[in-house]
């Protein structure tokens, strides 16, 4: 096993660039790298923390093994209520969008707990900010466009 080099504090905003470029241009592995770094020497680092979870959850939709355990530990770590509630909507969006790909099933539900997520963001979000809105209506239209319904539950069966 390698011991990692750790990050200088010095080169943390850089680091920061670096990571958000990868994630534009679709390498979210290499993004959450450079993340995990600068949260190595700054924990509490916010703008890295929120582009964790949009780093993780960007894999969501490629085969990749990344756990919801795993993202709500970043999560949890964000300080302000409409930004982890906000991120939390993002997540089971993104886990939503991912699921319909391979089928659907479980996606409506994933869905409804992004908007959820979303209007829980919406009544407290600041003045001019309607990201949770554009969100919501997002979800909302690729539900509506693909017909998707809630699971039956257990309890509608004959016994």
């Amino acid at each position: 096993m390698f011991d990692l080099k750790p990050l200088s504090h010095e080169a943390v905003l850089s680091a920061l660039e670096k990571a958000n470029r990868y994630r534009l241009l679709n390498e979210p592995g290499a993004a959450e790298s450079i993340y995990l770094d600068i949260l190595e020497v700054q924990p509490d680092n916010q703008e890295a923390l929120k582009n964790i979870v949009l780093a993780m959850s960007d894999r969501f939709g490629k085969d990749y093994a990344v756990g919801d355990a795993r993202v709500t530990e970043y999560l949890t770590r964000i300080t302000g209520d409409y930004d982890r509630t906000y991120y939390s909507g993002i997540m089971y969006e993104r886990r939503a969008k991912a699921t319909l790909d391979k089928g659907g099933v479980g996606a409506y539900e994933l869905f409804r707990q992004a908007m959820d997520c979303f209007e829980k963001a919406e009544a407290m979000r600041p003045a001019g900010n309607d990201d949770a809105i554009l969100r919501w209506n997002g979800c909302a239209r690729i539900i509506n466009r693909n017909r998707l319904e809630p699971l039956e539950s257990a309890s509608d069966f004959i016994e």
